[in-house]
């Protein structure tokens, strides 16, 4: 089960010394940050970056009616996990 916001907070209080408070006024500048420095990508050592992607124009399928439509082009915004973030998640077992 994921960590609620609240226990996020609760966990970086403890951690580091400050109140609940404090950690969710940090929480919410970084989210901030983030998302004005996505389009230029954002990056979080250790953990990943956010990058903002053009997706070419495709074509798809209607799945109600099978008709073969064209779904047109856009920016998409993307995680991009780290490495050391994968390494430290998954277990490689040689």
């Amino acid at each position: 089960m994921a960590m609620t916001k609240s226990q996020i907070l609760a966990h970086l209080a403890s951690k580091t010394g400050v109140s609940k408070k404090v950690a969710g006024e940090f929480m919410g500048e970084l989210v901030k940050l983030a998302y004005k420095e996505a389009k230029k990508s954002f990056v979080l050592p250790g953990l990943g970056k956010l990058v903002l992607v053009d997706r070419k124009a495709r074509q798809g399928r209607n799945p109600k009616t099978g008709e073969t439509i064209t779904i047109p082009a856009k920016k998409v915004v993307k995680f991009r996990i780290a490495k050391q973030a994968k390494d430290a998640i998954l277990v490689y077992k040689a």
